[in-house]
């Protein structure tokens, strides 16, 4: 691949460089997943555990949620109503909204030094201040204190949900970009299941322990984080756009095996990053609402506000929302578990439909299906006299509901974060979008703990009827604005945008890379 004076492989006006991009383009349409896989298998492992810093972020906030319906924490933390103690639900949406509102501004802010100091730097930095500030809710005694700690914990938290897919999309090629992007959802599963586990397990306990255990148990993914930390290479991209090609050229090496053409491969990054340049893409925040960009960032931020508006904020409350329908203490603890369970086989059986069909598809019909679950819940409620098998059938429902999210917008939602994005604001778009569904998550934080409070609205299942109808929007601007992303390069995805294709025809559009690198 043609080199300028050591720089990034670049257009130089002939028509065998333009041939040359296109082979290479064409190379990489061609790559099966096992094709892949094995010409990039560090790519894999390193995007895997760069994501670990979301279990984090999920474990968090389900673990508070939890812990409303854990005895000792009631006793401790609470106040008594009717012989019993209760976390008061002004209480509890101050502090299930510390978590979210510290991901909109550490959302916002990640951006920064993700673009000033890579991303590896920055993952690191927030690993170090995970660990500090986990210290503020161990040894918290009061609702004061930890209300301060699970806000100043969400500011380095909300980072970690910008770092990890904007790092998978950028380390590994496009036969493997649906899986790493939608891992992330698979660390939300895995680190909400372990919140799950935990106060299951520790929620019988008489001492402070019933709460200090979970929260102690964050200090794990920092003890597992550190060591491999010094290992990450950086991502390519990142370096190229920094002017470092040499260091580049050396991450694609270390992401890679030997089989793998890292220069063609850098000489694709080189070309995206130039024919963004020459479409005006630019790298502000601003960028991300002007032009071919706005539309971008509309839609990477309408699928993230559609996970909340759906009603996966209800996960938070699982337990909670159990007891209150109706559920014993410790079987809403273990179908809180089942639920985030079934969650977590369903996110990995996604997988096998991100293969074989089409993002728009999946979001989609998966939301449909969403929606009818969450009605048929809210007029099973309604039955006159509500019979006692009601809340095993809804808890049932809530099961199937979680199992179809985990199929469809949870994990696909992250797929589509990183490939509608232009490479030169992706990580301010999903930091954008994420601050968006961070802002809805706030509404629905303060909402949910009155909706479900016995001592308030005491909704119970006829949250169906709230989140069917918000569904139902959502389903509606789905059909008209999500394009088809599937087996586009980020080159290719860049030219529909400019060319401003109908979401509905990008799937059968043909794009000749040659013409338009000749073009521009």
């Amino acid at each position: 691949m043609a080199t300028r004076n050591g720089d990034a492989p670049s257009k130089t006006g002939d028509g065998h460089t333009d041939i040359a991009l296109a082979e290479a383009i064409e190379q990489e349409h061609e790559l099966s997943f096992w094709q892949a896989a094995r010409l990039y298998p560090k790519a894999v492992g390193w995007s895997a555990f760069v994501s670990i810093g979301v279990i984090m972020l999920a474990f968090d906030p389900q673990i508070v949620g939890n812990l409303y319906a854990v005895p000792q924490f009631q006793k401790d933390f609470g106040v008594e109503l009717d012989g019993e103690y209760v976390i008061p639900a002004s209480w509890q949406t101050g502090l299930s909204m510390g978590n979210p509102i510290g991901q909109v501004v550490g959302a916002l802010f990640s951006a920064y030094p993700m673009e000033l100091f890579g991303r590896k730097w920055t993952f690191y930095g927030c690993v170090v201040l995970t660990a500090g500030l986990v210290f503020i809710q161990f040894f918290a005694r009061s609702l004061q204190v930890l209300l301060a700690g699970e806000l100043l914990g969400g500011l380095v938290l909300g980072c970690y949900v910008v770092i990890g897919p904007t790092y998978a999309s950028e380390v590994c090629p496009m036969a493997l970009r649906g899986y790493l992007t939608s891992f992330t959802n698979l660390c939300f599963v895995t680190g909400q299941l372990l919140g799950n586990g935990v106060t299951a397990a520790t929620s019988k306990l008489d001492t402070h322990w019933a709460y200090s255990i979970p929260f102690a148990l964050q200090w794990f993914w920092v003890a597992v984080i550190i060591p491999g930390f010094f290992f990450i290479p950086e991502s390519p991209w990142w370096l190229l756009r920094k002017g470092k090609t040499e260091e580049a050229r050396d991450a694609l090496r270390r992401l890679s095996s030997q089989n793998a053409d890292v220069d063609s491969t850098l000489a694709v990054i080189a070309e995206t990053d130039r024919l963004e340049l020459a479409l005006e893409a630019g790298s502000t925040y601003l960028d991300t609402i002007k032009g071919i960009n706005l539309r971008r960032t509309e839609i990477s931020t309408g699928v993230y506000t559609t996970q909340v508006l759906s009603g996966i904020y209800l996960i938070n409350y699982g337990t909670y929302f159990f007891e209150q329908a109706g559920l014993p203490t410790e079987e809403a603890f273990n179908m809180g578990i089942g639920f985030l369970a079934v969650g977590w086989v369903c996110t990995i059986i996604s997988w096998f439909l991100i293969a074989r069909v089409g993002r728009r598809r999946i979001f989609n019909i998966g939301l449909l299906v969403l929606i009818i679950l969450m009605f048929i819940i809210g007029i099973l409620d309604s039955i006159p006299g509500r019979p006692s098998g009601v809340a095993w059938a809804e808890s049932s429902l809530m099961l199937v509901w979680n199992g179809a999210y985990d199929l469809s917008i949870g994990p696909i939602t992250f797929v589509i974060l990183g490939e509608c994005s232009a490479t030169r604001v992706r990580s301010k778009t999903i930091a954008v979008a994420t601050a968006a569904q961070a802002v809805v998550g706030i509404a629905m934080t303060v909402a949910i703990p009155y909706m479900i409070n016995p001592a308030e609205a005491n909704m119970q299942g006829k949250l169906g009827y709230f989140y069917g109808g918000l569904g139902v929007l959502c389903l509606i601007w789905g059909y008209f604005r999500i394009p088809e992303t599937k087996g586009r390069t980020y080159e290719e995805l860049d030219i529909l945008f400019e060319r401003k294709i109908p979401a509905r025809q990008f799937k059968g559009y043909q794009v000749d890379i040659a013409a338009v690198s000749a073009e521009t």
